[in-house]
C-alpha cells in the first residue's frame, strides 16, 4: 500500500520522519502552554530527534528496546518521537497524568529501560510519582525536562549530544514501534502494540480522507492516546501545521482557532459544546473550521445542530487504540448522515458484523462489530488478551455492536457490556442516553445497569443538570413519557452529579459508575 503524497508504508518510521522534514521544513508547529509555549520548524524538531537518538545510543538503547515518555503535548515529545525512531527502539506514550498506580504498572508491564518526563506539571512532581512506583528493575534512567532536574535523574539537554551523523538502525516495518496503553475503561490498561506500517498506514488513510483540504490541525488531545500521538505524527511525516494544547481549556481553544485560522480538528462532544460556548460568549471567529470532527462518546444531535447553525459541518468517526480509524463522516454528507452514523469504512478497512459465536449476521442486522485492515494493531503487549480480542480468522472484536445502513454509513447501537438486561429484555444504554441528552434540563447524561432484586437489572441514569434546571424520577419520566419511549426504558434510578468521572480523552468512565451503583445495591 502507497499514498502518492506520502509514499509507502512498507518502511520503518525513522525514514518517514526523515523524509517528512526534507519535504516540508519549514512546516510550522505551535504549543499553547502556560509552561512550555513556543513554535517550531519541522527541520529543527526533526534535527534535535537525531541529537536526542545519539544520547539514547550512549545509554545503551537501541532494537527491541521500549523507551517511556510521559509528557504532555510539548515539541520534546515528538523529538523524543524521532530519537526513539531512529534508535531503532520502540515509544511507550503514557498519558501525562497517570499516577504512580498506572505509572508503575505500565512500566513494570512494558519493561521500560528509560522514561521521559517534565519535572513538575500542573499538580504532579514526577520524581515522587516514580519514587512511589516500586520497584521498576528494567527502568535503568530517568530523563527529566525541567530546572529542578532530581538527584539520579539525566537532564533532557544532557540527551542532546552531536548525532555524529549516526545512520538510523535498520528495524522490521513490522516490528513493534509503539506501544499505547489503553486509556483504563477496564481495570488494568491493555498494551496496544503498533507496528511502522499500522501506522502510517492510518496517518496515510487520515490523510487520504482530508485530501483537497489546507489543513491547519488543532489537537487537545493528549499524545498519550492513539488519537493524540497519531496527529503529532502528522505533523512529522506530512508536514500539516499543527497547534497543540498542553491542557484542556475551551476559551483557549476557540481563540487559538480564530488566531490561527484552523481549519482542521477532532474533538468530543464535551470539547466542542465548551468551544461553542467559549466562542458564543466572547465572539469567536470560528468559521475557518471546515472539517470538524466529533467523536469517542455519544454525540447529542442538538450539537450537531448547534454547530450547523453556526455554518460548522461537523461529522462522526469510529475508532479505538487497536484500529484508530475505521469509519469517519465528511463535512457534505447530508445531515441526517452526519446526526445518526458514524461516517463510511476509511480506504483499506473492513468491517463485518457478527454474532455471538463470530457468525455473521443478515445485512442491516445489529452485530458485534469485527474490523480487519493495515492500521489494525498486531496484538496485545500480553498475548493472552489475544484470543478474546480475535476472531480465529483475525478479525478484531471491538466490543461494540452495530450494522450498515443501505448507504454503507455505520451505525452503532450499543457496546455489549453497556446492554441492560432487565427482566429479560436488552436495553440500549445509548439509546436511553440519547433520549434523556435531547431533554432541554440535561447537560450530561451516562446510563448503567443498576442491579434489582426483581428484574435482575434496571435503567440507572447519572445526570448533570443544565444550570438553574432542577432534574429528578419524576421530570425524567415525564420526558421519557412525551416522547413516547416504550416504559421498560424509563430510567428507574436517576443519579444527580456535578459532572461525570472522565479520562484525558473527554470518555466517560462507565466502569465507575457502574462500581458506584454496585456499592450502593451492595452487591
Amino acid at each position: 500500500m502507497s499514498d502518492p503524497d506520502f509514499g509507502t508504508v512498507d518502511r520503518p518510521l525513522i525514514s518517514a520522519f526523515r523524509e517528512g522534514a526534507a519535504r516540508f521544513p519549514d512546516a510550522m508547529l505551535t504549543v499553547s502552554s502556560a509552561q512550555r509555549a513556543g513554535t517550531h520548524r519541522l527541520a529543527d524538531i526533526t534535527a534535535q530527534g537525531l541529537r536526542f537518538a545519539a544520547g539514547l545510543r550512549a545509554r545503551g538503547i537501541g532494537a527491541g528496546d521500549i523507551v517511556a515518555v510521559q509528557l504532555p503535548a510539548w515539541a520534546e515529545w515528538m523529538i523524543a518521537c524521532v530519537g526513539i525512531a531512529h534508535s531503532g527502539a520502540a515509544m511507550l506514550p503514557i498519558v501525562s497524568i497517570y499516577g504512580a498506580k498506572e505509572l508503575g504498572f505500565i512500566l513494570r508491564q512494558s519493561g521500560a529501560k528509560l522514561l521521559v518526563t517534565p519535572d513538575r506539571w500542573r499538580s504532579a512532581d514526577y520524581a515522587q510519582v516514580l519514587a512511589a512506583c516500586g520497584d521498576l528493575p528494567a527502568l535503568g534512567a530517568h530523563v527529566v525536562i525541567g530546572d529542578a532536574v532530581p538527584a539520579g535523574a539525566v537532564d533532557w539537554r544532557d540527551m542532546l549530544l552531536d548525532p555524529a551523523a549516526t545512520p538510523p538502525t535498520a528495524c522490521d516495518p513490522d516490528a513493534l514501534a509503539m506501544l499505547v496503553y489503553t486509556s483504563g475503561t477496564t481495570a488494568d490498561p491493555k498494551g496496544v502494540c503498533h507496528s511502522s506500517r499500522s501506522l502510517l498506514s492510518e496517518l496515510a488513510a487520515v490523510a487520504h480522507a482530508r485530501r483537497g483540504i489546507e489543513e491547519i490541525i488543532l489537537s487537545p488531545w493528549p499524545p498519550g492516546h492513539v488519537a493524540g500521538a497519531c496527529t503529532m505524527m502528522r505533523f512529522l511525516t506530512q508536514g500539516r501545521a499543527l497547534v497543540l494544547m498542553d491542557q484542556w481549556d475551551p476559551a483557549e481553544a476557540a481563540m487559538l482557532i480564530e488566531r490561527h485560522r484552523v481549519s482542521s480538528a477532532s474533538f468530543t462532544p464535551f470539547h466542542l459544546a465548551g468551544i461553542l460556548d467559549a466562542a458564543d460568549c466572547v465572539g469567536r471567529d470560528l468559521s475557518s473550521l471546515v472539517n470538524c470532527l466529533v467523536g469517542a462518546a455519544p454525540v447529542p444531535p442538538t450539537l450537531i445542530e448547534r454547530c450547523a447553525a453556526r455554518g460548522l459541518s461537523t461529522f462522526r468517526s469510529y475508532g479505538s487504540s487497536e484500529h484508530p480509524t475505521v469509519t469517519t463522516g465528511y463535512p457534505d454528507d447530508p445531515m441526517h448522515k452526519r446526526l445518526t452514523t458514524e461516517g463510511r469504512a476509511m480506504t483499506g478497512s473492513r468491517m463485518r458484523f457478527v454474532d455471538d459465536a463470530g457468525d455473521d449476521v443478515p445485512p442491516g442486522a445489529n452485530g458485534e462489530i469485527v474490523t480487519r485492515g493495515p492500521e489494525l494493531f498486531t496484538g496485545y503487549f500480553d498475548p493472552s488478551l489475544n484470543a478474546a480480542a480475535m476472531l480465529p480468522d483475525g478479525w478484531y472484536r471491538t466490543g461494540d455492536i452495530g450494522h450498515l445502513d443501505r448507504d454503507g454509513y455505520l451505525v452503532i447501537s450499543d457496546r455489549k457490556k453497556d446492554i441492560i438486561i432487565r427482566g429479560g429484555e436488552n436495553i440500549s444504554s445509548r439509546e436511553v442516553e440519547d433520549v434523556l441528552l435531547a431533554d432541554p434540563m440535561v447537560q450530561e447524561a451516562a446510563v448503567v445497569a443498576c442491579p434489582d432484586a426483581r428484574m435482575g437489572e434496571i435503567v440507572c441514569a447519572f445526570i448533570t443538570p443544565r444550570p438553574g434546571a432542577r432534574v429528578n424520577l419524576e421530570s425524567v419520566r415525564a420526558h421519557f413519557a412525551d416522547a413516547g419511549i416504550a416504559r421498560q426504558k424509563t430510567p428507574e434510578r436517576v443519579i444527580i452529579v456535578d459532572a461525570l468521572p472522565r479520562n484525558t480523552t473527554g470518555k466517560v468512565l462507565k466502569h465507575e459508575l457502574r462500581a458506584r451503583v454496585r456499592r450502593d445495591a451492595g452487591t
